[in-house]
C-alpha cells in the first residue's frame, strides 16, 4: 500500500471520529482546550492564542465546518503565524491567494476575514468532491493545497510532492487534535 493510501485512511478515520464526537461525547470546552492547546505550541501569546481558538470555533460554528480540520489546515499552512506570507504571496493565517480571497470576498489581511474565507474555500471544496467516494475529505485537503482542477485532473490527490506531503501534514495535524480531544 501506498503512503499517501495509508494517510487517505487516517484523514478518513480522523474525520469519522469527529462526527461521531460530534454527537455529544465532546463538549466545546474539549475542542477549545485541545485547539488552544495546539495553537500555543506555535504562538505563547496567550492573548493571540485565545483569538485565533475563538476565531475557529466562530467560523466553524457559522460555516458548519470541523473546528478540527480548520485548525489542521491552519497549522500546516501558516503554524499560526497572523503575519505568514508565501513565496507565491499565499496570505495570513489560511494561507490565502490574493484572487481567491477576492473571489470570497474577503481581505486576506484580516485575520478574520482569512480564517473566514480559508473556512470557506475548504467547505465549497469539501462540497465539490463529497460524491466521490471513500476518499472524497483527503480530495478536498489536496485541492485545498493544489486546486480543485488538479485533484479532477488526477481523479483524486495529484501526484505532487507538496500536495502529497501536505495531505500527510493535515492528516497528522488532525490526528494529533483529535487525539488531544479523546484524552
Amino acid at each position: 500500500m501506498r503512503l499517501i493510501d495509508i494517510f487517505k485512511k487516517a484523514l478518513i478515520g480522523a474525520c469519522l471520529s469527529f462526527m461521531l464526537l460530534s454527537g455529544g461525547e465532546a463538549e466545546a470546552t474539549d475542542y477549545y482546550s485541545a485547539i488552544y492547546q495546539t495553537v500555543n505550541r506555535y504562538n505563547g501569546n496567550e492573548v493571540e492564542c485565545d483569538w485565533i481558538t475563538r476565531a475557529i470555533l466562530y467560523a466553524s460554528s457559522e460555516y458548519q465546518v470541523d473546528p478540527i480540520l480548520i485548525t489542521s489546515i491552519m497549522e500546516a499552512e501558516s503554524e499560526f503565524n497572523f503575519h505568514a506570507i508565501s513565496p507565491v504571496g499565499a496570505v495570513g493565517l489560511m494561507q490565502l491567494m490574493p484572487s481567491t480571497a477576492a473571489g470570497l470576498g474577503v481581505n486576506p489581511h484580516n485575520p478574520l476575514e482569512n480564517i473566514i474565507g480559508g473556512t470557506i474555500y475548504i467547505k465549497n471544496q469539501l462540497g465539490r468532491f463529497k460524491d466521490w467516494g471513500a476518499y472524497s475529505v483527503t480530495d478536498a485537503v489536496a485541492a485545498y493545497n493544489a486546486g480543485p482542477g488538479a485533484v479532477e485532473k488526477h481523479g483524486g490527490v495529484p501526484n505532487y510532492s507538496e500536495t502529497v506531503h501536505y495531505v500527510i501534514k493535515v492528516a497528522n495535524n488532525y490526528k494529533n487534535l483529535l487525539n488531544l480531544i479523546q484524552s
